[in-house]
């Protein structure tokens, strides 16, 4: 009888793919009523996006976007949505339609702040892409370390230490010579880290908040008691943007990926190479094996110490580079905790991105185009509280966090002192 009424609550229930499709379906339906009653009811005029700019080479026209009427066809398309993932249950297009949905409501909301007025949406995307460098690189520096089974917590402290070097060491060397010191300085933090918890098996969490915290303190004073009083330590300058012949002219695209400066096409770069590191090569499948069973890796004749100390320092370096971007790609100088939280936004992309690299570039693209919108909103006046529009990117976070925890696979031995029998 337990048994019967058991199975009866089972079949009325559902299984757990149709409970999280259900939900889906009701998220949506929830979305699209509050598009069509925030975002479409009293909004008049059209919304233009300009897609080219007067210096272009190939101009396209502008996309002129009637505001009201895209706002209801967008909230109609999520009620359907919606209705199909409740009625139909469960299935693999639970995730990809909430997706769909949510960057529905992000264009329904582009559109709605836009509407009687115009913003260059090619240059929203060039910022995108430019917000994007910091994060991607500081995912890629949390996979480097994590598939040799080493959690990194210090990427917020690596990128800090990377814009107060290049701020310093640019100031007094200039633009190249900033930038070796940047990689150098997080190169060192990295083996300081691999020393910690590789040769002193202290607790890898720990180990990164010391860091931080550390390299917050320091910055923080020299900043204030020392850049304050001989400013000419910190004005370093900036790596101007370098447009790639053909490719730069391209549409949208061209000013996105082949205008920027060495920041980006770093960055990209960075991505192939971790990518063909990491998966293609012997050194990458030796690294991950650690990363999953460090004692079976041991017992085939792989030095697990001295693979995690390599890892983990040449993450740092990374994680220089992108701490570099701040000051020598962006403003030229240093200011107190000017990362602002960006390495640990870069984890929540290393997650997002299932621990690859392409992944982690398209998670960071998410962000960066959160940071870039809440900038250009502003911009718009838009009837938004300035504080609530900084809070974007990290909204954003929270939210893509929320959706990953507990499906993305981590390596086994994330976290775990490897002590050699």
């Amino acid at each position: 009888m337990v048994a019967a009424q058991d199975i009866s609550h089972s079949q009325r229930i559902g299984t757990p793919a149709d409970r999280r499709a259900r939900i889906t379906g009701v998220v949506l339906i929830g979305l699209a009523l509050f598009v069509a009653g925030v975002f479409s009811i009293g909004v008049t005029g059209d919304a233009t996006f300009r897609l080219s700019r007067p210096n272009d080479v190939w101009a396209i026209p502008n996309l002129v976007l009637p505001a009201a009427p895209f706002n209801y066809i967008i909230a109609a398309v999520l009620a359907f949505l919606g209705a199909r993932q409740f009625l139909r249950g469960g299935g693999r297009w639970t995730t990809l339609s909430l997706g769909v949905g949510l960057a529905l409501v992000v264009a329904a909301f582009l559109v709605w702040a836009t509407a009687g007025k115009a913003f260059s949406l090619t240059g929203m995307l060039q910022a995108t892409m430019v917000r994007a460098v910091p994060l991607v690189l500081g995912a890629i520096t949390g996979m480097m370390c994590e598939r040799v089974g080493v959690v990194n917590i210090a990427i917020e402290g690596m990128l800090l230490a990377g814009a107060f070097t290049g701020a310093l060491m640019g100031s007094l060397l200039g633009g190249v010579g900033g930038l070796i010191a940047a990689i150098g300085i997080g190169g060192l933090f990295g083996f300081i880290l691999a020393a910690l918890v590789v040769t002193y098996r202290m607790d890898q969490i720990i180990a990164g908040v010391v860091i931080n915290l550390f390299v917050l303190g320091l910055t923080s004073y020299v900043s204030s008691q020392v850049f304050a009083e001989h400013r000419f330590l910190n004005n370093a300058p900036v790596f101007r943007a370098y447009k790639v012949p053909i490719l730069g002219d391209i549409p949208v695209i061209g000013p996105m990926f082949f205008n920027q400066n060495l920041f980006v096409y770093g960055a990209l770069v960075m991505v192939g190479v971790a990518t063909y590191y990491l998966f293609y090569t012997r050194m990458g499948l030796r690294a991950r094996s650690i990363g999953e069973h460090p004692r079976a890796a041991d017992t085939l004749g792989i030095n697990v110490y001295r693979t995690r100390y390599i890892n983990v320092t040449v993450a740092g370096m990374i994680a220089g580079f992108g701490g570099a971007w701040f000051t020598l790609g962006s403003v030229g100088r240093f200011d107190e905790n000017m990362t602002g939280g960006r390495g640990f936004i870069a984890l929540a992309a290393m997650l997002f991105g299932r621990y690859h690299p392409v992944g982690a570039l398209m998670a960071a693209l998410v962000f960066g185009f959160a940071d870039s919108m809440q900038q250009k909103l502003a911009l718009l006046q838009t009837p938004i509280p300035s504080e609530f529009l900084s809070m974007a990117p990290y909204i954003a976070t929270i939210i893509v966090v929320a959706g990953v925890v507990g499906r993305t696979r981590t390596p086994a031995a994330g976290g775990k002192p490897y002590i050699k029998e």
